[in-house]
């Protein structure tokens, strides 16, 4: 196991009906932006619940900002970066799925990046963003109300953001936007559309996979964890499929898609993000949902670098997917690829797309997709940062191809 530290200070409230805890949550005096996606919380009724938690005992104003999209754009943020300091917001309450959690963590960071009229600079905030945010030194606070599991943002300090008019969708990370509290009320996924669901089951299977599917370093406590989520994805995701009404699958949903992207299974492990990294080139350049994105990609990462893998794969096999090899039937490489298979049916069993066909898309998009991890310096991928560009373009063949 390697050396790490771990800080995660945010303050998680579990359960049904806890929506009501943003009367103690919030300071009293605070001038609250309320940042959201697309009318949903309003359709359903979160956001008026939202709000009356908020009136309850307290002084606080509230402002709203709605429409952050499902890959949150830039120059929407910075719309409400700008209404954080026409109306001296000092503290913003992201309701919502990742994206408006990420979204308003970016807004965070960004909205003292000012030019001389006073709006939020476009070119210091771009700027920001391809550095990572790692540079900045003050935030607005920020909490969450999660309505859709999925990403983990509401227990990490990181996010991703898209950048249509560049063609960008890059991450960033800052330990001032840890949210200061997340309220996890698993009722609020009861609403959501299959599709979302599924995505939010994928997106965290994959979270759990790249920090998992490395090489061995003896971390048995993480290595352990990993498994033990994915077993519970793969379970609990089929069992919401069959049964979607049922609310104590989409608490075990909700609380591991938390886990999986909360820092604790990746602390002492390498770690690898190809998957997402060649992901977000096929999302900002076809407009593909983050998490199918994944499913397409993964299958094909596995089967590139299954060499350089090969330890954890045989592993990932036998405690994920109980293949054994017994009566020495079976090659190394046949346990491998047919652990990669069962990813594949367990994916397509989730309406979730494995390869290029499933999207309608053939090997005339590798190339655009090579050209955009080139210009966003994706070129030394991987925990061995040997994922060069040659690399990327065979596994985006195998996907086109499979």
């Amino acid at each position: 196991m390697n050396n790490f530290q771990y800080y995660n200070p945010v303050r998680i409230v579990f359960g049904e009906g806890q929506i009501k805890q943003l009367a103690d949550l919030v300071p009293a005096k605070a001038r609250v932006l309320i940042t959201y996606g697309g009318g949903s919380a309003k359709r359903t009724g979160t956001l008026d619940e939202v709000k009356t938690a908020l009136d309850n005992g307290g002084e606080r104003q509230i402002f709203e900002f709605g429409g952050i999209e499902p890959n949150p754009e830039f120059t929407t943020l910075l719309k409400a970066a700008d209404m954080v300091n026409e109306q001296n917001i000092d503290f913003i309450l992201a309701v919502g799925g990742g994206s408006v959690i990420d979204g308003s963590k970016f807004v965070a960071l960004v909205s003292h990046l000012k030019e001389e009229d006073g709006t939020v600079s476009r070119d210091q905030a771009w700027d920001a963003l391809t550095s990572y945010t790692r540079d900045i030194d003050s935030a607005v606070d920020l909490g969450a109300v999660l309505t859709i599991p999925a990403t983990g943002s509401e227990m990490n300090s990181g996010g991703v953001i898209n950048y249509s008019e560049r063609q960008a969708k890059l991450p960033f990370g800052n330990p001032l936007v840890y949210p200061k509290f997340s309220i996890l009320d698993p009722t609020k996924t009861l609403t959501l559309p299959e599709r979302q669901v599924m995505n939010g089951v994928a997106d965290a299977f994959v979270h759990v996979m790249e920090q998992y599917l490395t090489y061995p370093v003896n971390a048995k406590v993480q290595d352990a964890f990993a498994e033990s989520l994915l077993k519970i994805l793969i379970s609990e995701g089929l069992a919401v499929k069959e049964d979607p009404e049922n609310l104590e699958i989409r608490k075990n949903i909700m609380w591991t898609a938390t886990m999986a992207l909360n820092g604790l299974i990746g602390t002492g492990v390498p770690q690898d993000w190809t998957t997402h990294m060649i992901g977000h080139e096929l999302t900002s350049l076809h407009s593909i949902d983050h998490a199918r994105t994944l499913t397409i990609v993964l299958p094909s990462v596995m089967r590139e670098l299954k060499d350089s893998k090969k330890d954890k794969l045989l592993q990932y096999a036998r405690n994920v997917w109980n293949i054994t090899n017994d009566d020495k039937q079976l090659s190394e490489d046949d346990i491998i690829e047919k652990a990669i298979t069962l990813t594949e049916e367990f994916f397509r069993t989730l309406d979730l797309p494995v390869n290029f066909a499933d999207v309608e898309l053939d090997e005339s998009a590798i190339d655009p997709i090579v050209s955009q991890l080139k210009e966003h310096g994706m070129v030394a991928l991987g925990e061995h940062k040997a994922n060069d560009l040659d690399v990327s373009r065979r596994i985006l063949q195998r996907a086109a191809t499979a």
